[in-house]
């Protein structure tokens, strides 16, 4: 339970209201329950307001409290997170490293690092301190992992990758594999040696289920800072600059340049051997075929900016709505 001054406190925003309202939990403005706090982010979610039953609401503009308390502040979603991790129940972790664990003689373990069940630890392998690693995880030789990082379950590291400090990925995650690279030959399809490995900044977190391949000369590198969805795909000697964000099932091809701050939505992509610029946003569904310049917004298949993409479709729903109009006037015509 805290006050609502306290969370103003945590979030170093301006109470409006009642200082001493008793809050022990966060709602959705739309389910809103007594004793929970709010937040208002998106403007289709301000008319929800008047009508919530949460206690109190975060919000950036007073006018929107309508009467009700709450804490005012420039970045609702930013406060909310910080709430949210307030209120955020306490997991238990196991601690220590489990008498199931196989780490090999050569490993370096940092201090206070944890190896839960079933992991197996290989040649060489370098862990940072308090650096946490879940049950059935295979981390293979010569991998290094910085300090105060946090790997789940079920994830395999292969031989040579590097994870940087501070980092989080999710269970299921297969970083260093091999990279789709075939050369074909009288129909004769002739794998190539994957030669190179994966290099993860800090601070990056890597979903559930994503797949990151390993290079095939040069290295497949990830830049700080970076936030990967679930189910993303990188392919081999893949370079993503530093904050990105790509959201769930993006996919981009062997060779290709992200520059740093870019923002990919679901399902879009790039072929491989492609360059794009800094700071550009892929609406969903989007696939890069070509070089792209930065901050930009682009969409459709190819990608196009956005303004193209719409004036192209509004034409082409012009000239269906004219067939349409055409076979109509050519029937009546004939008839």
């Amino acid at each position: 339970m805290s006050t609502l001054q306290e969370l103003a406190d945590l979030v170093e925003g301006t109470v409006v209201g009642d200082s001493s309202l008793p809050i022990d939990g966060v709602s959705t403005i739309q389910e809103g329950k007594p004793n929970t706090i709010t937040f208002i982010a998106q403007d289709k979610y301000q008319k929800y307001a008047s009508s919530t039953t949460a206690s109190a609401i975060i919000v950036a503009d007073k006018a929107l409290l309508n009467g009700k308390d709450g804490i005012l502040l420039d970045s609702p979603q930013e406060a909310i997170a910080k709430v949210l991790n307030h209120f955020a129940p306490a997991y238990s972790r196991f601690e220590g490293i489990h008498q199931t664990a196989q780490i090999d003689s050569s490993a370096k373990l940092g201090n206070n690092v944890s190896i839960g069940p079933n992991t197996v630890i290989d040649q060489n392998v370098i862990i940072g301190d308090h650096t946490t690693i879940g049950a059935n995880n295979m981390i293979n030789s010569g991998v290094k992992i910085g300090a105060n990082s946090t790997l789940d379950h079920n994830i395999h590291l292969f031989h040579n990758s590097v994870i940087g400090e501070q980092c989080i990925i999710h269970s299921g995650a297969v970083i260093g594999v091999d990279g789709f690279g075939f050369t074909t030959n009288n129909d004769f399809h002739i794998k190539m040696p994957h030669n190179g490995k994966v290099i993860i900044g800090n601070d990056v977190e890597i979903g559930a289920n994503c797949t990151i391949d390993r290079g095939t000369i040069g290295d497949t590198t990830i830049g700080d800072f970076c936030k990967f969805d679930n189910g993303v795909q990188i392919a081999h000697n893949v370079s993503i600059g530093r904050g990105c964000l790509f959201a769930g099932h993006v996919t981009i091809a062997g060779s290709t340049k992200v520059g740093e701050f870019c923002m990919f939505g679901g399902q879009a992509g790039a072929i491989d051997h492609v360059n794009i610029g800094a700071r550009s946003i892929l609406a969903c569904y989007t696939a890069v075929t070509k070089d792209l310049s930065g901050g930009k917004i682009y969409s459709g298949a190819p990608a196009r900016e956005i303004n193209e993409k719409n004036r192209r479709d509004a034409v082409y729903l012009e000239v269906q709505y004219l067939k349409k109009r055409l076979k109509k006037l050519e029937s009546q015509f004939l008839n």
